[in-house]
């Protein structure tokens, strides 16, 4: 179990469960017209995808550079989700 997490596989696996929910979120929505949209799909699981992004760098030992970075987009992808929810 050590070794899945310090290899970063970990992850990996949340961001397979993160992108089977948008796509199960996107099929929801073009079967029965309910449910968020594509952007605010996208809008919903950015921010969760740049996190478990900077996780698995930070878990495989990448440049703290890349790590700020990827916290930085899911700032930005938060504030993007947030500004959209607002103007509902």
């Amino acid at each position: 179990m050590e070794a899945f997490f310090r290899s970063g596989h970990v992850a990996d696996l949340i961001l397979a469960v993160l992108a089977a929910e948008a796509v199960l979120l996107a099929l929801w929505r073009r079967r029965t017209g309910r449910g968020p949209d594509l952007p605010a799909i996208l809008a919903l699981v950015l921010p969760g995808v740049a996190l478990v992004l900077a996780l698995r760098l930070a878990l495989t030992g990448a440049w703290w550079g890349w790590i700020g970075l990827a916290l930085t987009g899911a700032l930005a992808a938060h504030l993007l989700d947030l500004g959209q929810r607002l103007r509902r």
